[in-house]
């Protein structure tokens, strides 16, 4: 699968205060990079962000309006599928709640689908994206999020296994099913709930 490094491979440090899901290890400073698509070299400027789908009022943001919504700064631990986890990261973005009040969701809206400029999607319950439990973000400890993490915008749902944060996000759908999304067609789990290990269909 291109673009796609085994640098989880190995054991990290031993858990620290209970903060590991089970069957994950702790990183240390190291941050693998895993992705089932070629990274892309995007443009900021040329970067667009919308949710669509069943709202009230469609919305799209270029990049420059998206970082005058308000930022705000996510500090905390984030866990791979693959077992590894980093702890104490910082990301700084906007909250999905701002981007979903400007775009006033419709009753019926029960799930999203996420989309990345790739072409990869991700499925989620919205309200897992909801109350201040989800990001999109443009920096990673202060710093540009690089290409390879998602930069310059990705999708930050820490509360969830990784792959749930699309990287290269561009369309937040909202839809009134569960519809599946890349790695979910390929039996991973619908929600992925790093403390349920809900790794893949039917656990």
């Amino acid at each position: 699968m291109s673009g796609f490094t085994r640098g989880f491979l190995g054991r990290g440090r031993a858990t620290r205060d209970g903060r590991l899901p089970p069957g994950q290890y702790d990183v240390g400073d190291d941050w693998p990079v895993l992705s089932a698509e070629v990274t892309p070299r995007l443009d900021p400027d040329r970067l667009t962000m919308s949710v669509d789908g069943l709202v009230s009022k469609p919305q799209e943001w270029s990049w420059a309006d998206l970082r005058q919504l308000g930022q705000s700064e996510f500090r905390g631990d984030i866990h791979c599928v693959t077992s590894w986890s980093k702890l104490d990261t910082s990301f700084t973005g906007v909250s999905v709640d701002v981007l979903l009040d400007a775009a006033g969701p419709l009753p019926e809206a029960t799930h999203v689908l996420a989309t990345s400029t790739t072409g990869y999607t991700t499925n989620l319950p919205l309200e897992h994206l909801r109350d201040g439990q989800a990001w999109v973000v443009w920096a990673h400890g202060g710093r540009p999020l690089a290409p390879e993490h998602g930069g310059p915008l990705r999708l930050l749902v820490p509360h969830l296994y990784f792959w749930k944060s699309a990287k290269w996000v561009t369309l937040l759908t909202l839809l009134d099913h569960d519809q599946h999304g890349f790695w979910e067609r390929g039996g991973y789990h619908d929600l992925g709930d790093p403390w349920r290990e809900q790794r893949y269909q039917g656990d």
